[in-house]
């Protein structure tokens, strides 16, 4: 046995005490947590705006500090970027984490020390949880790829700013070095394909035996393996024996890249965010992802259908319900408070706590008062290719509320790597199986108010192409899977399938 996995193996084992003693009493944990955050920041502007000198429970918070998101903190953001000091934390942030919003364009999370710390802890901690529960280390003895942003960091009042799987980059821990890929120069390309490629070039011939990243551009990677080496990356990468995803659900990408690699490998979900690092896998055959309760997060839980009243109740972990979906509020060590990270989550688990994400709060359709979310089509369309095998690259949905001919209905635009034989039985199975997962989409189609959802076939790459149209091609950006009006759709007309 290696020092380095001697090292993994004994750290895990401390881990699972650690874990142990948080998930025995979440509900202090978490209250712990809270005052913590409080009593390091009651010097800041935002306490003092907030009077939290006078807060003495969560109650008094939840009165004193509203619900915001990253629009509300703009004004504080603003300050920050000012070259001010003290503004949401102590100090001024570590780092900025930019990020793109659908709303508010450019956005510039703060990444204070004490968050970034937990950010690489939970990183840290979700594999050795692997370790500790599979006994599985082959990974650490061969090459790792992290498909990620561009390391290189700009500046702003003094602040180093970029994507956060860049800044993450400069704090990957020595004795990965020798192990890790791309290379500093490939990963400092800018444009996604020529990157892409020449990952490829870099890493075909090592003993690849970990890979990570968001599952649409894994895919893509994999994709372009194949076609260069004419093998299944299982075979191609004989030792490679783990993935590790987060971004997106990784579900519906499920049988694609299981059909590339060739063979069955581990997967370990994760869910991380630039404000903070929030859950991961740690039951291989467990639903569901643990939430991370001490890594300097103080978490509140708003009832979906209560996030647009006056006074919305906002639940601590020790009030949440299962199989609830749930806005997901952050307070964090890096100075947000209040904020609505635009997550909807689900718990499945309460003892420990484990979460599945079920969508975003602004991505969900209901042009005729369905609220169909992300949670709904990706199980539906899990049950229109169990009744009709087919492989799928990509895929949205919106309503077309005004056709041409007919009743209104859900449009469906769908990449196919493989099509099901019988596509309109896989249509109308996606179909039936949303009703069944939402009454009100069933009412309406019962009350022929709808009719049943149409295909789209998008043409190979097509999805890729869009993307790479609008400027989002690349290893952070994804498509949003539900829309509530047409632009998206309108715009893939043109990559139809003739």
């Amino acid at each position: 046995m290696s020092i380095k996995t001697f090292a993994a193996k004994t750290l895990a084992g401390l881990l699972q005490q650690k874990m142990k003693h948080w998930q025995t009493d979440p509900v202090i944990i978490q209250k712990k947590v809270f005052f913590r955050l409080i009593q390091m920041a009651k010097n800041t502007q935002f306490a003092k705006d907030h009077h939290f000198n006078d807060i003495h429970g969560h109650q008094n918070f939840t009165e004193a500090t509203p619900i915001r998101d990253y629009e509300g903190f703009r004004p504080y953001i603003d300050c920050i970027l000012e070259g001010q000091a003290d503004v949401l934390w102590p100090g001024k942030p570590h780092y900025l984490a930019k990020t793109s919003g659908t709303t508010s364009g450019t956005k510039y999370i703060p990444l204070t020390r004490q968050g970034l710390n937990a950010q690489l802890s939970a990183a840290r901690n979700a594999l050795l949880q692997y370790v500790h529960e599979t006994g599985r280390h082959n990974f650490l003895g061969g090459k790792m790829i992290f498909l990620q942003g561009n390391p290189k960091l700009s500046e702003k009042a003094g602040i180093k700013y970029g994507r956060l799987s860049g800044i993450v980059a400069h704090h990957i821990p020595k004795y990965l070095y020798q192990h890790r890929l791309p290379g500093w120069e490939t990963n400092c390309i800018e444009d996604w394909e020529e990157k892409i490629e020449a990952i490829v070039k870099e890493t075909s011939k090592e003993d690849m035996r970990l890979v990570s990243g968001i599952p649409p551009w894994v895919q893509m990677y994999f994709e372009r393996l194949k076609k260069r080496s004419g093998k299944p990356i299982g075979e191609l990468f004989p030792n490679f024996s783990l993935m590790v995803t987060g971004g997106v659900n990784y579900e519906p990408y499920r049988k694609s890249i299981q059909n590339l690699i060739g063979r069955s490998v581990d997967i370990l979900q994760t869910y991380p965010a630039s404000e903070g690092f929030i859950a991961y896998q740690d039951r291989q055959k467990e639903k569901g992802l643990l939430l991370l309760l001490d890594q300097g997060i103080f978490y509140e839980f708003v009832p979906q259908e209560e996030l647009k009243s006056k006074r919305p109740r906002r639940l601590s972990i020790g009030e949440v319900e299962l199989g609830i979906d749930y806005v997901l509020i952050l307070n964090t060590n890096s100075g947000l408070w209040g904020y609505n990270l635009g997550d909807l989550v689900r718990f499945v688990s309460k003892d420990p706590p484990r979460i599945i994400i079920t969508g975003r709060v602004k991505n969900f359709t209901s042009a005729f008062g369905e609220h169909v979310i992300a949670h709904d089509v990706e199980e539906a369309l899990r049950y229109g290719q169990k009744k009709h095998p087919c492989r799928i690259t990509e895929f949205t949905v919106a309503p077309q509320v005004k056709p041409l001919e007919g009743l209104p209905h859900h449009e469906w635009y769908i990449e196919f790597e493989n099509p099901p034989e019988d596509e309109k039985g896989f249509a109308l199975a996606i179909d039936q199986a949303l009703c069944k997962k939402n009454s009100y989409y069933n009412d309406l189609i019962c009350g022929n108010i709808l009719q049943r959802l149409i295909i789209r076939k998008v043409r190979k790459d097509g999805i890729r192409d869009y993307m790479k149209s609008i400027g989002k091609l690349g290893g952070q950006f994804k498509l949003s899977r539900l829309s509530n009006d047409r632009k998206i759709a309108e715009e893939l007309k043109s990559y139809l399938k003739k």
